[in-house]
């Protein structure tokens, strides 16, 4: 029987020594996204359509004879993101400026729940990402108009940062306005009811309330020339042990990126089949020439809006320390991009302008600064008009119904709905678009002109 016993002590072994192998071998990487914040898709909601991050793995693992098993998490917000990544149970996350900070300074607080922030996702250099919007019905014309009114934001995020910026820069501080801390659905919500006034919010949510008439706008958040943008965050610990797979991951960040330049309907109509908004509005932001510029590289306009924005989170008791230098960490893109990367890093120019032939004013498009796109139904293709004079003109001889029309601010170069801006007429007969009735206005006061409807604009260029 001794003989016996020591055959099955050592099949035992074996089995239990095989058991550890596989384990050893399988890697396990959770990623937390926030699927309708749609200036981080390229980390998120569109990366994950494409399987991109996916199929890199498992390249990697015929390499090294790994199993890699990705679990993607979908939130509403960047909050519970970090408090997951601060427990172990998130190893990259994508958020918002604020919600990155809020993130650095929680986890710098745990010596093993220690976070870096690896790379950019999208982002607008001027911050018209957030934006305050009120009731189409709403009296209020201007900032000002909202003292001692109700306005719901979430607290602690860039949204809520803008509002309160630019109601201080017009001399209204915070205890003369009511804020309600509020998530975003629920502020949309109280818009809708009457019991808010306004909503100072992020990308998506101002556009897709405008898109569905549903409200006007009534703050760009270019205004403010302060950059807003979003980015990607790894558990240090994890990217000690696992850095090919933080590597991977950056890689396959920069094919969805590729991917949106070079398709950008096809990643917007993905994005709108993944969230439920409106493709007319995931365009708005993430199309050519879209409100989000899109680069992985961490630029220093980027690091400096962090700094800028960290006293206020500071103010507000969101944050404590944050050793900026050391939350920062592009050695993963350096790694990826070689010698190329500063040169990436030093580029503000959008990678994907509105480009092509102008058929309507029979002329090809060269200014990003000017140029819309229209967009007929029935159509899967957009048309590039090479200025807004020529977009109306194609607007009016469309001779089918217009699915959305993209036009730039003449002041900020805010890309917003043609039919949702506010047209002015100037003295030489030049019809000019703005986002806000406020941008029209402040336009009038150093240049002659008036402010026409939208329909009036389209009849007067037939």
């Amino acid at each position: 029987m001794k003989p016996v016993r020591l055959l099955l002590a050592a099949a035992l072994l074996a089995a239990g020594c095989t058991a550890n192998a596989s384990t050893s071998d399988d890697v396990d990487v959770v990623i937390g996204y926030q699927s309708k914040t749609i200036n981080t898709v390229t980390a998120g909601t569109l990366l994950r359509s494409l399987g991109y991050f996916e199929k890199r793995l498992a390249d990697l693992g015929k390499r090294d004879g790994k199993r890699y098993h990705v679990t993607w998490q979908d939130y509403s917000t960047g909050a519970p993101i970090t408090a997951q990544m601060v427990a172990g149970k998130i190893d990259i996350g994508s958020m918002g400026d604020y919600p990155l900070l809020i993130n650095g300074s929680r986890t710098q607080e745990f010596g093993d729940g220690r976070t870096k922030l690896v790379a950019a996702t999208g982002y607008n250099l001027l911050g018209a990402l957030n934006m305050v919007v009120v009731p189409p019905d709403s009296p209020a014309r201007t900032l000002a108009d909202l003292k001692g009114k109700k306005i719901s934001a979430s607290i602690g995020s860039a949204g809520h940062g803008t509002t309160v910026h630019a109601l201080q820069n017009i001399g209204i501080g915070p205890d003369d306005v009511h804020l309600q801390n509020q998530a975003p659905a629920v502020g949309a919500s109280g818009l809708l009811s009457g019991s808010v006034d306004a909503l100072g919010q992020f990308v998506a949510w101002p556009g897709q309330l405008v898109f569905a008439n549903q409200a006007r706008l009534l703050y760009d958040g270019s205004a403010l020339n302060l950059p807003t943008w979003h980015g990607v965050v790894v558990r240090e610990s994890y990217a000690d042990t696992h850095h090919d797979v933080v590597t991977e991951f950056l890689r396959a960040q920069r094919d969805a990126t590729d991917h949106l330049h070079q398709h950008p309907m096809d990643a917007a109509l993905k994005v709108a089949s993944a969230t439920k908004l409106p493709p007319e509005v995931v365009y708005l932001y993430n199309g050519a020439g879209g409100m989000v510029t899109f680069d992985p590289p961490l630029k220093r306009p980027l690091i400096s809006a962090l700094e800028t924005d960290a006293p206020f989170l500071r103010s507000i008791g969101n944050i404590k320390r944050l050793d900026l230098g050391a939350f920062v960490d592009d050695r993963y893109l350096r790694e990826i991009y070689g010698p190329s990367y500063d040169t990436a890093a030093s580029s503000l120019d959008n990678p994907a302008p509105v480009k092509g032939f102008d058929t309507t004013c029979s002329r090809p498009v060269t200014d990003p600064r000017s140029a819309g796109e229209l967009w007929l139904s029935g159509e899967t293709t957009t048309h590039p008009a090479a200025t807004p004079s020529c977009l109306l003109k194609a607007v009016a001889h469309a001779g089918k119904p217009v699915r959305a029309a993209y036009v730039p601010d003449a002041a900020t170069g805010t890309r917003w709905f043609a039919d949702k801006a506010v047209w002015v007429r100037d003295a030489g007969g030049a019809l000019l678009p703005f986002t806000t009735e406020d941008g029209a206005r402040a336009h009038l006061a150093g240049h002659p002109g008036a402010i026409v409807s939208y329909a009036q604009a389209v009849e007067e260029s037939r």
